[in-house]
């Protein structure tokens, strides 16, 4: 809301409040929008097959494809605009992404039943989670995924672990409800769980591991074969990458002391 109004003051302040002046750039837009609604309904009547329709509705953009470039060529305030418009929304966000990307953004953990069946039947006072990337999800992968961890971290092949799946469907939402659920495949117990924030998920469960259920969680990760700064990037556009690094800030500053902090491994 704070850029909206600044864009809208600038603009004013630019146009020397005059409307008639904002009359071009108000033109550019409505034609855009009207453009980009002709095009839709051609692309949709082409997939129906129906061509008198398809050939009708391209004429008509064609036409406002026309008059939205005579009018750029005449009057360009309303594309100075947009674009000004556009950099202030693109580089806001960015900052406000690079900002807050280490905060908790989970509202609530939601288990369902098998899932607290599994976590409530480690025994002990620890449970050992191992973060794994779901590909083909068949015996091979996890068999192959708990060699790779005994040999990175020199794990007791004894010692009861679960593996944990996170995913994205969607990395434009900011706050999420975290609904995990379990499932058990080739005799592993796996936790599997979407959000936004491959990261914020992971420290969210964490948290609530040692917070429900009064164990001290460990989870642990192998270093990906990716340059860091492109992992950061990548998880500040996509919510995926640098995930181990980001798991362990997110959990340093939502949990000050470090004898309660969940433990992150990576090797």
């Amino acid at each position: 809301m704070l850029v909206f109004t600044a864009v809208a003051f600038a603009i004013t302040v630019i146009f020397r409040a005059s409307v008639t002046a904002q009359g071009g750039a108000y033109a550019t837009g409505v034609l855009v929008l009207i453009l980009s609604a002709a095009v839709a309904v051609t692309v949709s009547v082409h997939r129906r097959r129906r061509r008198a329709a398809t050939a009708a509705y391209a004429a008509i953009a064609l036409v406002l494809t026309y008059t939205l470039v005579a009018n750029v060529i005449e009057r360009p305030d309303g594309v100075k605009i947009a674009s000004f418009f556009i950099a202030a929304i693109v580089v806001t966000s960015l900052i406000s992404r690079a900002t807050r990307s280490t905060e908790l953004r989970v509202t609530r953990v939601v288990l369902d039943p098998l899932a607290e069946r599994f976590l409530r039947e480690v025994p002990g006072h620890e449970v050992h989670l191992i973060a794994n990337e779901p590909q083909r999800r068949d015996r091979a992968e996890y068999e192959e995924k708990l060699r790779e961890q005994w040999r990175n971290h020199r794990l007791d092949p004894a010692m009861p672990v679960l593996f944990v799946e996170a995913t994205v469907p969607d990395a434009s939402e900011f706050l999420t409800e975290l609904r995990v659920r379990g499932e058990e495949r080739y005799g592993h117990r796996i936790l599997r769980l979407e959000s936004s924030s491959i990261s914020n998920a992971l420290a969210a469960l964490l948290l609530y591991i040692r917070n429900h259920f009064r164990k001290l969680p460990h989870i642990y990760f192998h270093w990906a074969e990716e340059n860091p700064v492109a992992a950061m990037l990548r998880y500040l556009v996509f919510g995926v990458g640098d995930v181990p690094a980001m798991t362990r800030e997110i959990l340093r500053e939502a949990e000050p002391d470090p004898e309660r902090r969940p433990r992150v491994h990576v090797g």
